[in-house]
């Protein structure tokens, strides 16, 4: 086999999987070092603008269209904007004010979980199956075993943090239901540049509202580094890997490097910042993991069928799947959805 063709296979898409990863997996604790410095909102609203305007500028290189042309276009970057990118972000940035990276990392890994709850509860062709419901579950479970909340109120920083982050994941999940019937044309890139942009002025209008100015940063070698880390890397640069992968393996396969961000943030902060996860915190990750897997599991033995087949011709590209508008939450990238039949919704 040349090396072209192994990279081709199903090992050059562990390679773009595992990168993809550590880019994602990172950023909860770079954020984590940058609230330091930078408050919150202020953080994230001057995160996604610089963000938005280079993909923005991505976009006219690649796309043929750069703005919206109707209502439900507009409503797709509305949606895709409050939710996705300022909601979401908002809760997450704030919830890190009071819990680790890590601890974040794990607990946003629910999002996918509630997502297939709003959507099974929502729209009628994708209710939740039984073991649909028990993923389900298993997911709530995992996020009980990180934070274990305590019957004396002492760790009432650690609840406040996890269930801002929850709702963070919760944000993503009903952005993400409410942006499925939104059949837009708009070029992915283009539809990615403008949520960029409206998430951050929604941002930057809620930062003076929750107390927030500029006076309040402290520009240092450590601030600059985790903002241009989390803007060119993030979110530019993992935003043109994951379509890269999108286009080799697949959504749900790049689905899963949800499930790999946590580890690799727990890696991360012990080495840069000593945090030590223990044995329960490890559990509920991969309870939450499980409940993925009850949920997806229709899809999760087509992506092992399509990588036995990769592996035995790892000449032949992999299939390029149906866009959609769904979003991937920590970079505010799009996550997209394989086009299902209505009989299959459930898993």
């Amino acid at each position: 086999m040349t090396r072209r063709a192994l990279f081709r296979s199903g090992y050059g898409d562990l390679v773009l999987f595992s990168i993809l990863a550590i880019c994602w997996g990172t950023s909860f604790v770079a954020i984590e070092i940058g609230l330091e410095y930078v408050p919150p909102l202020l953080f994230a609203g001057l995160r996604y603008g610089v963000a938005g305007l280079i993909v923005f500028g991505y976009a006219a290189v690649v796309t043929d269209r750069l703005r919206p042309v109707d209502r439900t276009e507009w409503l797709s970057v509305g949606v895709a904007g409050v939710f996705l990118i300022a909601f979401y972000h908002a809760l997450l940035y704030v919830g890190e004010l009071y819990v680790p990276g890590a601890i974040a990392a794990t607990v946003a890994s629910t999002a996918p979980i509630l997502t297939a709850a709003f959507a099974g509860a929502i729209l009628p062709r994708e209710r939740l199956s039984a073991a649909g419901v028990v993923g389900l579950v298993l997911g709530l479970i995992g996020v009980v075993a990180v934070v274990r909340p305590s019957p004396t109120g002492l760790d009432t920083e650690l609840l406040l943090g996890a269930g801002l982050v929850f709702g963070a994941a919760i944000a993503f999940a009903v952005g993400t239901v409410l942006a499925r019937p939104l059949d837009a044309g708009l070029p992915l890139e283009t539809l990615q540049a403008w949520a960029m942009l409206v998430g951050a002025a929604v941002l930057l209008v809620g930062a003076p509202l929750r107390g927030e100015s500029i006076a309040a940063i402290d520009v240092t070698p450590t601030a600059l580094l985790s903002f241009t880390y989390l803007t060119l890397v993030s979110s530019v640069f993992a935003f043109l890997l994951y379509f890269q992968l999108l286009d080799r393996a697949g959504p749900t396969q790049v689905a899963l490097v949800g499930y790999a961000e946590p580890a690799v943030a727990i890696g991360v902060s012990w080495v840069l910042l000593g945090y030590v996860v223990d044995s329960l915190t490890v559990l509920g990750l991969l309870t939450i993991l499980a409940g993925f897997a009850a949920i997806k599991r229709r899809r999760l033995a087509r992506v092992v069928d399509s990588l036995t087949e990769s592996y035995r011709r790892p000449t032949l590209p992999a299939r390029s799947p149906e866009r959609s508008t769904e979003a991937r939450t920590d970079g505010g990238i799009p996550q997209e959805t394989e086009a299902v039949s209505p009989e299959s919704r459930a898993d």
